[in-house]
């Protein structure tokens, strides 16, 4: 390990570091625009220039320089000053003065260096550069003009995202960064350039001209448009969420968030219940909560009662239900609102147990009928690392798709999961740290469960300190769901089979509600969906920012968010909906605040009380079950950006599926 020192302070870093690394390592800060800690080095902006020695007499680039034994570094010089101030001076030179319009203002890389580098005035007089506006897609706004060639966005298209479309044209003064053909960039996590953009040159159209972000209030919270858990920072001005934005955190989403988790917020606003509503005489009617409890109660149900927990909810929420429908005599509960039956007996072996951020290490993996870049973007971002870094060798089996990576696909029978060919078995037997994803689409088919468990004797995926085999989820509340007991064993058929005469629907939308036919049906959410269609009486509840909630993800998990605004009207938190309705159906649930809930939950699932862990499940495979699949495996997402209730009532993930996923095409006004 190198020691180098740093204006007189020596430090001792790993081999590989980078000068700049060294410098950070020595707490000093380095300004830079094109160096990111998760790309590739570009060495193109010239900002981090430092003085080492040995070495010539000239500043030189620390992202670029390797770190090595007895370097001296200085980053206080006359000279590094006089070098920055100079590089500052040309990337101002076409920059144009948009700042008073411009949406990065108050958190602009380029604002901040040039006052803390930058000389505060400029000897150029010329015509500064304009550049036309090129088009980005409905998540992208481009002012090129103030773009400065840091080329982060090209390198995340190409390294990250895998969607080589962003690219430069022409050659110095003259070159512009645009996309293939100034089209749309058809990539699921797009959004991630505006965040690593360090100019206004791409901003977030949805967001364009909405707020500064000192107006803003800013709460951390657990991104729930998909399984893995994607930390985030909700901003919310007033009662309406601004923005999204990720959370660093390694071991989930590193610092990224696909487009659908930053912009399916405007939905928030739209389609919203906001008072209880009651069936009568065929149609549904506004009514008072009194109304639409003593229409619960009129049922008479007594002990057949169900709940269907949806994608979105939070932990507390499915058990404040829970403890309801055991008070009134039921154990009648299921999350798999699909109607998935897959064998839950064993928590391991639906969980995803390699860990997310441990899927970099593999060397030889195995998808089973998942559209991994929708079901899971971020996790897919792993595998493609894994490609890109450790040349992993990827087969799938299910309907082949664009993944970003290549990967050798085997076809789509559900029986060659039983049957693997002898390529496929040959790359296991020699790798290291072998993985097998299984995805929605094979727990659909009758036997692709089982077989598929199978292969961890056959490919031998559990070794000392590696566990390859791993279940991938799409909806968030799936693993809190099943930790909390809403699984039946054969799904949600033994419910409608069992025809309760009162079922309560926890936000889920995407029930066949038709198998519902002889049941009064209480729709609990947020939204005016095809659950609050089919409902007989609607109890408004909060979305996902306006509460508090405990979240379990794909690898098990545990994540608190905070409530970050409040719900329109007369909606009210899910606990509380239930702890009055418990009252008014004469049973005592226990609880008679949030804390109160949050701690008999954790009392009676203690592994949901320990924020920031993996639930420690314990590793084993369920017994018996037939291994014989057969036939093709359906596609486990039909839309990305349009997957829930709160995604189809935004008007940009509408624009999104319409535009990137169907073709459509759209006018843009001229500015």
């Amino acid at each position: 390990m190198p020691k180098v020192t740093v204006d007189g302070i020596e430090v001792e870093v790993p081999a590989g570091a980078t000068v700049l690394q060294a410098c950070e390592a020595a707490g000093k800060e380095i300004p830079r625009f094109c160096y990111h800690e998760r790309l590739s080095i570009a060495g193109n902006c010239r900002m981090c220039l430092v003085e080492v020695s040995p070495g010539p007499p000239k500043p030189q680039a620390s992202c670029a320089l390797p770190a090595a034994d007895n370097q001296v570094i200085r980053t206080d010089t006359q000279m590094v000053r006089h070098a920055r101030e100079g590089v500052m001076e040309f990337l101002l030179i076409n920059h144009p003065l948009d700042c008073p319009i411009c949406d990065q203002g108050g958190e602009c890389d380029l604002q901040d260096q040039s006052v803390a580098y930058g000389k505060g005035h400029s000897r150029y007089d010329e015509n500064k550069r304009a550049v036309t506006e090129k088009y980005m897609g409905p998540i992208v706004k481009t002012v090129m003009t103030r773009c400065i060639h840091c080329t982060r966005c090209v390198r995340f298209a190409e390294e990250v995202a895998g969607v080589e479309s962003i690219g430069a044209i022409y050659r110095g003064e003259n070159m512009q960064i645009t996309s293939y053909l100034e089209q749309a960039v058809n990539s699921e996590l797009s959004g991630n350039v505006v965040d690593l953009c360090p100019v206004g040159a791409l901003t977030s159209k949805p967001y364009a001209f909405e707020a500064r972000p000192w107006e803003l209030s800013k709460t951390p919270g657990i991104d729930v448009m998909d399984a893995v858990g994607t930390n985030i920072r909700i901003d919310v001005r007033g009662r309406q969420v601004m923005r999204v934005l990720p959370r660093i955190n390694d071991d989930v989403n590193e610092e990224w968030a696909h487009d659908k988790t930053r912009h399916h917020i405007d939905g928030l606003m739209e389609r919203r219940l906001d008072r209880p509503w009651v069936r009568r005489d065929g149609k549904l009617q506004s009514a008072t909560w009194a109304e639409a409890f003593e229409a619960i109660r009129a049922v008479n149900a007594g002990s057949s009662v169900a709940a269907i927990a949806g994608d979105l909810v939070d932990c507390e929420t499915m058990f404040a239900a829970k403890t309801l429908v055991n008070a009134l005599g039921s154990t009648m509960l299921e999350g798999r609102q699909t109607g998935l039956s897959y064998d839950v007996s064993s928590l391991s072996a639906v969980n995803f147990n390699t860990t997310i951020a441990r899927v970099e290490e593999a060397d030889v993996i195995l998808l089973i009928g998942t559209n991994l870049r929708w079901e899971a973007s971020l996790i897919n971002t792993r595998v493609r690392k894994a490609v890109w870094r450790r040349r992993a060798k990827v087969f799938a089996i299910g309907q082949e798709v664009d993944l970003t990576y290549r990967a050798e696909w085997l076809g789509n029978d559900a029986a060659l999961i039983a049957k693997l060919p002898k390529t496929v078995t040959d790359a296991f037997a020699k790798a290291e740290r072998p993985m097998v994803i299984v995805g929605g689409g094979a727990l659909a088919v009758t036997g692709a469960q089982a077989a598929a468990q199978a292969l961890v004797k056959t490919l031998n995926l559990v070794r000392d300190d590696w566990n390859g085999f791993n279940v991938v989820h799409m909806a968030a509340a799936r693993m809190g769901s099943l930790m909390l007991g809403y699984a039946q064993s054969g799904g949600i058929a033994d419910i409608t089979a069992a025809a309760p005469k009162l079922a309560f629907f926890l936000g889920a939308d995407e029930v066949d509600f038709a198998n519902f036919d002889k049941s009064f049906k209480v729709f609990v959410g947020h939204h005016g969906d095809k659950g609050a269609h089919a409902a007989d009486v609607i109890l408004p509840a909060v979305a996902w920012p306006e509460k508090a909630g405990t979240y379990v993800n794909t690898e098990g998990r545990v994540q608190v968010a905070e409530r970050a605004a409040f719900a329109p009207g007369d909606a009210r938190e899910d606990w509380s909906i239930f702890r009055a309705l418990a009252d008014v159906l004469g049973v005592n649930v226990g609880f008679d605040s949030f804390d109160a809930c949050r701690a008999s939950m954790i009392a009676a699932v203690p592994a949901l009380g320990r924020e920031g862990e993996i639930a420690d499940y314990g590793w084993s495979l369920p017994k018996g079950g037939t291994a014989k699949p057969s036939g093709p495996i359906p596609s486990p997402v039909k839309d990305f950006y349009l997957t829930n209730a709160i995604a189809r009532a935004s008007a940009t993930m509408q624009r999104c599926s319409a535009e990137l996923l169907h073709g459509e095409t759209f006018e843009e006004a001229a500015e």
